[in-house]
Order: structure tokens, then C-alpha cells, then sequence
């Protein structure tokens, strides 16, 4: 049985927060990793509002995982600002939703 939107918006979002984290690192780019950690929660917040309860394919859930743990090798906080755009739009994409 396939699981929902809503768990694969939350490992997201999990893995997401310690990219932030990561970033938050270069103190000069404290604000700028803040502004668009946050814009980009928004943004997967609006989808499981509306999606949450649907559910999603293996193949969205396997997309996701892979996505998340692609980010997780991210040791280096200037990557890790790098990918504060890229994995939202990853995750947005595997859903099938416009990033």
C-alpha cells in the first residue's frame, strides 16, 4: 500500500532543516540561508496542505529517499547552500508539482 503525500513531505522537510543547518555555518549567509530555507518550507508546506492525504506512487517515495539521501553527503555548509534551491525543486518535481 502506498504511502501518502504527507510523510514524504515530512522526511523532506526533516532532511531539509539539517541542510539549513549546515549553511547556517557561513555566518555571512546566516540570512539568506534563513530567507530561503523558509520560503522553500513554505512552498512544501502549501503541497501537503493541499496533497497530504493522497497518496504517492513508490516511485515518488523512492525519488524523494534518493534525493534525501544525495543531500545527506553534503558536508560542506558552501554545497549545502547550493542545494537549499536545488533539493526543494527536486521533491516538488518527483510529486509532480510546478517548483
Amino acid at each position: 500500500m502506498p504511502e501518502n503525500v504527507q510523510p514524504v513531505i515530512d522526511r523532506a522537510l526533516e532532511a531539509y532543516s539539517a541542510l539549513a543547518e549546515l549553511g547556517e555555518e557561513l555566518e555571512d549567509e546566516w540570512s539568506y540561508v534563513n530567507d530561503l530555507a523558509d520560503a522553500w518550507r513554505h512552498r512544501l508546506a502549501e503541497v501537503a496542505d493541499q496533497r497530504g492525504t493522497q497518496p504517492a506512487s513508490g516511485a515518488v517515495s523512492a525519488a524523494v529517499d534518493r534525493a534525501i539521501a544525495e543531500i545527506g553527503l553534503v558536508a560542506d555548509p558552501h554545497r549545502a547552500i547550493d542545494w537549499l534551491s536545488t533539493f526543494p525543486q527536486v521533491v516538488l518535481l518527483a510529486l509532480g508539482e510546478t517548483p
